[in-house]
């Protein structure tokens, strides 16, 4: 099966500083893929390289089978995106939005108000047919944003942060929309930088930092690779302590972050014991995750 998205040895640089150094990777059809990094990884380059609104200054793009930059006008048209902020018109309804919204892709007026309302009752806002934005709350308006990118009936959709700001409830509102378009067989491409959000519902992902690829796979696998399966967390006054003299020595890797120390091994039960002794502390004993792997491959230091 060819890739919906097919990017090979993408390069851009600003100046003296190259910001997507060689990156390589393929979505194919049907696919929730994760493109996860700190902040200044080269992803909102990336996308914008795919989108055709920068020009790369090495490798090639094809999406939707068409060359990018050079047909990228035609490849928009197979594509939905939702970007990082919302910029729905606060002018207009949110009928109005979905309607003026369509027309950029020479739809018909006629075909646009036919999808209308299966777009409203799958983001949940029928209700609000005739409301104008400000009075939507930031749910409201990240699901509108959802239904809006779906109304070219696009072969791809990207999103960049979809549920950055959002309440719990409104965040797993959104995901289960995902996984809906992802059954009914659309390409989603998936900024985030909430590591269980990518863990529920990319299929593939890569890790991206300083504008290379350097981890790719699905969840399951990038966990299995780069962490021992236990981890725990010990926090709390002493906790430093009793890392450095207990918990370095009976970790096969240990980390320290402020008051928490991070304690990873194969097997947990020596480490346990002695935590038993020491009531004082405060301990989570957890399975590994994708957010151990994130910060294991892109370090724990603030990004700017």
């Amino acid at each position: 099966m060819s890739a919906i998205l097919d990017i090979r040895d993408l390069r851009k640089s600003f100046g003296e500083t190259e910001v997507v150094r060689g990156i390589s990777l393929q979505l194919e059809r049907g696919q929730c893929y994760g493109l996860l990094g700190p902040n200044g990884a080269g992803k909102t380059t990336t996308l914008r390289l795919c989108l055709g609104l920068t020009d790369p200054d090495g490798g090639t793009i094809r999406l939707a089978g068409l060359p990018v930059p050079q047909a990228a006008r035609e490849a928009r048209m197979r594509l939905g995106v939702v970007p990082q902020i919302d910029n729905l018109d606060p002018d207009f309804t949110v009928t109005e939005n979905l309607l003026v919204y369509g027309r950029y892709f020479g739809l018909r007026d006629a075909t646009i108000r036919d999808r209308i309302p299966g777009l409203l009752e799958f983001a949940g806002l029928s209700h609000k047919s005739d409301a104008r934005i400000p009075t939507l709350s930031g749910g409201m308006k990240r699901r509108l944003s959802l239904a809006r990118a779906l109304v070219n009936d696009p072969d791809i959709v990207f999103l960049d942060e979809p549920t950055t700001g959002l309440d719990p409830q409104a965040r797993h509102l959104i995901w289960e929309r995902l996984k809906q378009l992802v059954a009914q067989g659309k390409t989603i491409l998936l900024t985030t930088h909430f590591m269980d959000e990518a863990e529920r519902l990319c299929d593939r992902l890569s890790i991206m930092d300083q504008g290379r690829i350097v981890a790719s796979g699905t969840p399951r696998e990038l966990i299995a690779a780069h962490i021992e399966p236990d981890v725990i967390e010990v926090f709390g006054d002493g906790a430093s302590d009793w890392g450095e003299t207990v918990g370095r020595a009976l970790s096969q890797r240990f980390e320290r972050t402020g008051e928490t120390v991070f304690c990873y091994s194969t097997n947990v039960q020596p480490l346990l014991a002695s935590l038993d002794q020491r009531r004082e502390l405060r301990v989570l004993h957890r399975a590994a995750n994708l957010e151990d792997v994130f910060l294991k491959l892109t370090g724990r230091d603030l990004r700017d």
